[in-house]
């Protein structure tokens, strides 16, 4: 299966990155067309066929990733839209904020038979993305399957997408900015900055295995850890007095809105 990339930029470059991580698929099985493709020189070094052409990356792709911004959409859709195989060529768009019924229209008539959104987040370089699909046009097979090579997959309506994209999306950037205020508590505690960097994300590893264990819950957790009169139930009821929920639901909000 050759699988195409258009758009070499953050998503498009860890999409690819993704599945030579996962081991499952060589370099000379993809292209990716850009462009700018200086920016892709790693690829191209490790065998991966990098081209200018969007319209080359359609015609040979069994399973074509658009990955460009929302503005640029119609244009690429304009460019490839003729040389795609309705018949094999599945096509999924890593585009933010764009609607499937414009999609559609776009196609104008030269619909492929499967179409679908997706929304990972840049740790699908590492193989640990929180992606989201929305079916389009018929079942997205092979995008569920590329994309749980990366991590979690989960199949949602339209309707869900920009809340989805708030919680996980959006939300590595809300994570990394509780790293960094972590990180700079600790240095206030004592710590060099490294050490807080170190001390804090193998304490998120833990989190996250913790909440993976069935029946686990972040409540059920933070009980195990909250003796009476003790340090931890200070230390988060003076977070809550400074916001600290209320500042995280009305971030997501605002993601949405």
């Amino acid at each position: 299966m050759k699988i195409g990339i258009i758009g070499g930029g953050a998503m498009g470059g860890a999409f690819a990155r993704g599945l030579l991580k996962s081991s499952q698929f060589s370099p000379d099985e993809i292209i990716i067309s850009d462009p700018v493709t200086s920016h892709l020189q790693d690829l191209k070094n490790e065998g991966v066929e990098i081209t200018s052409s969007n319209k080359e990356t359609a015609e040979k792709a069994d399973f074509l990733v658009v990955a460009v911004k929302p503005w640029l959409v119609g244009e690429v859709i304009s460019e490839i839209r003729n040389v795609i195989n309705p018949e094999k060529t599945e096509i999924c768009f890593i585009v933010a904020g764009i609607k499937a019924k414009t999609l559609m229209e776009m196609f104008d008539g030269y619909n492929p038979a499967k179409i679908s959104i997706a929304i990972p987040n840049t740790a699908m370089a590492l193989g640990e993305s929180m992606t989201f699909i929305v079916p389009v046009n018929g079942k997205p097979v092979i995008a569920n399957d590329l994309f749980g090579l990366m991590g979690k997959v989960m199949i949602i309506e339209e309707r869900l997408l920009p809340g989805a994209t708030a919680l996980a999306s959006c939300g590595l950037a809300y994570a990394m900015r509780y790293v960094r205020a972590a990180c700079e508590g600790g240095v206030e505690l004592g710590f060099k900055a490294a050490m807080a960097q170190e001390i804090i994300t193998q304490t998120l590893a833990g989190v996250v295995a913790l909440l993976r264990q069935d029946g686990s819950h972040p409540e059920t957790e933070i009980d195990k850890v909250t003796t009476p009169g003790g340090i931890t139930i200070r230390g988060l009821n003076e977070m809550e007095r400074n916001g600290f929920t209320n500042a995280v639901i009305q971030g997501l909000k605002a993601s949405v809105s």
